[in-house]
């Protein structure tokens, strides 16, 4: 009998287009929608805005371990081949990473990062990765200035059905927005921490956008286990390392990007919740980096909402902890992931009681780009929700004013807003569509 069943096993295998003498991890890695393993050319290629996000960027890559030299090559746009004249090359830093999933294959390969400074604001650049013989394409990428206005695309989770259903909404928010000056994610880039399988299929719904847009991410919870980050994180994105000073828990997760009028700032949200000392610790570092703050616009994104599209879902470390200092020093918006639902609105305690102000301080949402899906309850913080509903937002900013635009997946607008810098407060006017609200329940 077991010999049949090691004929039947050997011609499904065959029959099935996979080789019977794979490795396991060769087999199961050939499994419709597997992700494939990494070649010696570069895959998984992320462009990240650097500390200064008008004058540097940072680029990550993957290959397999037999690569161990990896380069980046730089050079100005231009609109034909000439630009090949004036490539400069740049060597990047390769670190080995071996996968850690327990019921997945164990995978090593190798992870590249390179930096490069002093580019010229609002510039048009080209650049590859790899090494001669195995190059990436050419990417051609613009700096931003924010000067002449600045823009934004802003993403709650995407955590389940990545490949399948988050795709189309990544997708269609570059082709309903064009070319933007970075996206932002709220965290849940996946739901199991240290999946590669996962993490390449986020890779792959975003293709070459990840690799011609800046790319900003705040870690979510299911980016942890035990309060420890999956491994992946600082392995395959180059983020800013100009967090707490000396706190190496919170290296690329709690980090901020300045532009001339814009500053953007990650808190690791979910150290917030677990640890006092890393709340401490984000809280004083936060109230430093505003303090100091001469730009004209201040966004924060988090993981867990300042105010949660269900009350009992709201975080108290963050409502008692943060949102004065959101207040005190003016953040204009905060935006948030976590809950799997829309909403949108504002709430500013005022001055000498509990009361909220529902029309003054920063504008708070919550949105969700991936297919799961929960219940959301009309809350008096709330100016527009919505159920079941996956969407992307664009921001625009031109000088004083603030465009807001929160698009639907088949990218039909849901809610509008423009916000205009006064002395004494923002100004908004509601855009909001005719579209019906997409009805959750009603809070009790």
């Amino acid at each position: 009998m077991k010999y049949k069943i090691k004929i039947s096993l050997f011609l499904a295998l065959m029959l099935g287009g996979m080789n019977p003498f794979q490795s396991k991890a060769q087999i199961a890695d050939s499994i419709p929608g597997k992700m494939a393993l990494a070649g010696e050319r570069p895959d998984r290629i992320i462009l990240h805005p650097g500390e200064d996000g008008e004058t540097s960027i940072a680029v990550n890559w993957r290959t397999s371990s037999a690569v161990t030299e990896s380069f980046l090559e730089l050079a100005p746009a231009t609109p034909g081949p000439g630009f090949e004249k004036e490539v400069k090359r740049f060597s990047a830093s390769t670190s080995k990473f071996t996968t850690q999933k327990e019921d997945e294959p164990i995978l090593t390969f190798n992870n590249h990062a390179a930096k490069v400074d002093q580019l010229t604001p609002g510039a048009g650049y080209l650049y590859r990765v790899g090494k001669p013989g195995l190059w990436s394409e050419w990417f051609q990428i613009q700096m931003p200035n924010s000067k002449e206005g600045f823009s934004i695309l802003y993403y709650g989770d995407a955590q389940t059905n990545i490949l399948s259903q988050w795709s189309r909404v990544y997708r269609e928010s570059h082709l309903k927005a064009g070319r933007m000056d970075v996206t932002l994610h709220a965290g849940d880039l996946i739901n199991r921490h240290n999946s590669d399988l996962e993490w390449g299929e986020w890779f792959k719904g975003g293709a070459f956008l990840h690799s011609s847009i800046p790319t900003l991410m705040s870690p979510g919870n299911h980016e942890f286990r035990n309060v420890k980050i999956t491994e992946h994180w600082r392995a395959q994105f180059n983020l800013p390392s100009n967090g707490p000073a000396g706190v190496a828990e919170l290296e690329e997760t709690a980090y901020e990007v300045n532009y001339t009028d814009v500053k953007l700032i990650s808190l690791d949200t979910e150290q917030i919740d677990e640890s006092n000392e890393m709340l401490e610790v984000q809280k004083t570092w936060l109230r430093k980096i505003l303090t100091e703050n001469p730009k004209k616009w201040t966004f924060v994104f988090i993981h867990y909402p300042v105010y949660a599209t269900k009350a009992e879902r709201t975080n108290d470390k963050l409502l008692r902890d943060f949102r004065p200092i959101f207040e005190e020093f003016g953040v204009d918006m905060v935006l948030q992931g976590h809950d799997h639902a829309y909403a949108r609105g504002q709430a500013k305690t005022m001055a000498g009681s509990e009361e909220l102000d529902y029309k003054k301080g920063p504008v708070y949402v919550v949105s969700v780009a991936g297919p799961k899906m929960y219940d959301v309850k009309e809350q008096d913080w709330m100016v527009r929700k919505a159920f079941n509903t996956q969407l992307f937002q664009t921001i625009r900013i031109n000088g004083d004013q603030l465009e807001y635009d929160s698009y639907m997946a088949t990218g039909e607008l849901y809610d509008s807003f423009v916000m205009t810098k006064k002395k004494g407060g923002n100004k908004i006017v509601n855009r909001i569509p005719a579209t019906p609200e997409r009805e959750g329940s009603r809070e009790q």
